[in-house]
């Protein structure tokens, strides 16, 4: 299934789509309410795909599938390609940084580029959503507790990212970081390393690479996580960017107000967003 947040003229509601409609659930809450209770809720929401009803996507706004989620955690430096174009060794533990929830955004909505500097960079990424929650949870274990997938774009100003060891503010600006356009149910999805990914800038080709290449795969990535916190429905883990950003590029290629970034995946649609100064 997927599933997504919506505002047709009345309002953030939780909606399945279904082809090029999307109909409400029904049901109470957000999007976190609605995976906490899934168990309980998903055949009344499967019924609602099934009777077709609900309006054309072209006719509402989609918005961040999670719109306030617990915790953003990002892996950095997880695709072979990405880690040489980085000059940088391929790391031996899992390297992780948070990017902030005030940084959530849309799939189709604006991006800044910030006041405090222009040096704004793409990263199409998979995200995963954490179904039910857990702490310890082994690798082999660790699809039980994703209730699903999105696209996104894990937007990087770099001279904030690379001033300092830590990433984090580089990371987090307000934004800067669209996904969805909905949640694909793992159910669905079945193996997420199989997944073409790619990014596009105004229609030119950036990003092109498949899960498969991931250093760490997205189990073993919930696995060392939940060692250390313990894991919630809604939560957020994007799972690393391949090759092909602008920071890479000779000369570098950083985003210019007017530009449209598109990340896609296979079988989980695409985002699109357009870069604007902050004003």
């Amino acid at each position: 299934m997927k599933l997504a947040m919506f505002d047709d003229g009345s309002g953030p509601r939780t909606g399945i789509v279904t082809g090029e409609r999307i109909a409400p659930t029904g049901l109470p809450g957000g999007m976190i309410e609605l995976i906490a209770r899934w168990d309980e809720a998903a055949e009344q929401v499967r019924a609602r795909s099934v009777a077709g009803d609900g309006a054309p996507l072209s006719s509402v706004r989609l918005l961040a599938p999670v719109q306030r989620p617990g915790k953003i955690f990002a892996i950095g430096l997880n695709y072979a390609d990405h880690i040489e174009e980085s000059r940088m060794e391929t790391p031996a533990h899992q390297v992780w940084f948070t990017k902030a929830v005030t940084c959530v955004n849309g799939p189709f909505d604006p991006v800044q580029i910030p006041k405090t500097s222009p040096f704004v960079d793409y990263e199409a990424e998979l995200v995963a959503v954490i179904g039910k929650g857990g702490r310890h949870i082994p690798r082999e274990e660790a699809a039980k507790h994703i209730f699903g997938y999105c696209v996104g774009n894990d937007v990087t100003e770099r001279m904030w990212q690379h001033r300092t060891p830590q990433w984090s503010l580089g990371k987090s600006f307000d934004t800067h970081a669209p996904f969805g356009p909905w949640i694909t149910t793992g159910d669905e999805v079945g193996d997420p390393h199989e997944l073409g990914i790619r990014c596009l800038v105004n229609g030119e080709p950036r990003q092109n690479s498949n899960t498969r290449h991931l250093v760490f795969d997205v189990f073993a990535q919930i696995e060392h996580l939940s060692q250390a916190m313990t894991l919630e429905p809604g939560d957020l883990i994007f799972t690393g960017t391949p090759g092909g950003v602008g920071a890479a590029m000779d000369p570098r290629r950083f985003l210019k107000a007017g530009d449209v970034v598109r990340c896609e995946i296979d079988g989980l649609g695409h985002i699109e967003n357009s870069f604007a100064a902050e004003v």
